[in-house]
């Protein structure tokens, strides 16, 4: 039995590296032995090398616990013996042309503005004990607005290629920096203006060298591609979008690459080299937060906000896929708002707007595995499933993470719970999970 799922397991992580990346652009066994994105290594979700522990608990499998300066929901990214986390520090130095929050008028989720200076900060930390390597301070700035009580100044997550760190405070711009912590460009884009402030968060997307960000707001929205080692814009193309969230996905199939994103108005999928629109699909609801994640055939893109909806596309489309028989499968019901979804081999997992309700269907045909399936002590959940080993690791804004087995049946192995509020996504390499909460940053080993 141990040789079989070992050798299933071997497939799968030579079958998927060859999915995602092209060996000539990527170092595909360090990608896949790493956590270095916002959904590991293929961009779905999965550790396809890892195996953390099932238990845990504040006294418990818990090999370090350090506490994380200023205020964040980055995921962690790990590299080899490194990790990488964002985190937005508020100064005691006051902007006297703002008015101090208290005196501010009445915005609706009582959103205000801050009237202190933050500096928007890079950490690393030594992956075996904790310890701070170092912490670089990318720019210093007076938010131009504020954000959604649940939301920060720091929720995009960084990206690492093994040499160089990216990462994106948004409109505080984009930065480069060498895993060392020097910083080497840094490009302004503007300022965003999000529906009603609630502030910034998708994250960097990177393939060999192109770094690519997407600007949807409630200004002039646009996608734009760097070269990853100079900051160099290769190309910008305008979008028809409102605010949306969602990190974009590139993905190499059928002898292109192209960049996938997820909005309101349309999901959009561009080529990589030239910003070509290569083809488009309306039918997401508003608020779109969940990013993409495709296998090697179709690209799964999700929203749950005030709606639901749940599209199949193909990934050898072209033209407006829009009301035409090319959509593979589509769902309208039991979709997420914040959380993005897991791929795990056929099952794509997801869940109910922002509630601990989880359903899982067969990536295939849409077939619903688990219909809705209420999570035991899951209430609330932003952060996104992850999943490593046959399990599936869902953590709730309680610090509760319920384990259950990757399988057509929902089976639960078992319930954990930390002492610190988590938004974040879980990050898995090797036989180490990672969860940073709201005051510390927890790696979880046996």
């Amino acid at each position: 039995m141990r040789l079989c799922t070992s050798l299933a397991v071997l497939c799968f992580v030579f079958s998927a590296s060859a999915l995602i990346q092209d060996p000539a652009t990527a170092q595909d066994l360090a990608t896949l032995s790493n956590w270095h994105q916002l959904r590991g290594p293929l961009a779905a979700g999965v550790a396809p090398q890892g195996d953390p522990p099932t238990r845990w608990s504040e006294t418990e499998n818990i090999r370090w616990k350090v506490e994380v300066p200023g205020v964040g929901s980055s995921t962690p990214i790990i590299w080899n013996d490194r990790i990488f986390l964002l985190t937005a520090i508020e100064t005691d130095r006051k902007v006297d042309s703002v008015p101090d929050p208290k005196d501010q008028p009445m915005r609706q989720f009582g959103i205000v503005f801050p009237n202190r200076i933050h500096q928007f900060v890079v950490l690393c930390f030594d992956r075996a004990t904790g310890n701070t390597l170092w912490q670089r301070t990318a720019i210093e700035q007076l938010p131009h607005e504020g954000h959604h009580p649940d939301n920060d100044f720091a929720s995009a997550t960084p990206i690492t290629d093994g040499k160089f760190l990216f990462a994106s405070f948004g409109s505080r711009g984009v930065f480069c920096f060498d895993v060392e912590g020097n910083p080497k460009w840094q490009k302004d884009f503007g300022d965003l203006s999000t529906r009603l402030s609630f502030g910034e968060s998708s994250s960097p997307a990177l393939f060999g060298d192109t770094l690519v960000t997407t600007w949807d707001h409630d200004g002039q929205s646009f996608i734009v591609a760097q070269q990853a080692a100079t900051g160099e814009v290769l190309w910008r193309k305008d979008r028809d979008e409102k605010s949306a969230w969602a990190t974009p996905l590139i993905v190499q199939r059928g002898g292109r690459t192209q960049v996938v994103t997820n909005a309101s108005n349309k999901v959009r999928s561009y080529d990589l080299a030239s910003g070509e629109l290569l083809w488009e699909c309306g039918g997401q609801v508003s608020n779109v937060t969940p990013s993409p994640v495709a296998n090697d055939k179709v690209v799964f893109c999700m929203s749950g906000y005030r709606g639901s909806a749940l599209f199949a596309l193909p990934l050898d489309a072209s033209g407006d896929l829009t009301g035409t028989g090319k959509i593979a499968w589509k769902l309208d019901r039991g979709t997420p708002y914040v959380p993005s979804p897991l791929l795990y081999d056929h099952r794509l997992y997801f869940l109910q707007s922002n509630d601990g309700i989880l359903s899982c269907a067969d990536a295939a045909t849409g077939k619903l595995l688990i219909d809705r399936q209420r999570l035991p002590e899951i209430r609330r959940i932003y952060s996104s499933p992850v999943g490593a080993a046959g399990r599936v690791y869902l953590t709730s804004r309680e610090g509760v993470t319920l384990v259950i087995r990757h399988a057509d049946m929902f089976e639960v192995l078992a319930t954990n719970k930390l002492s610190d509020d988590i938004d974040a996504s879980a990050a898995i390499a090797g036989k180490e999970l990672f969860l940073r909460g709201k005051k510390y940053l927890y790696c979880i080993a046996e």
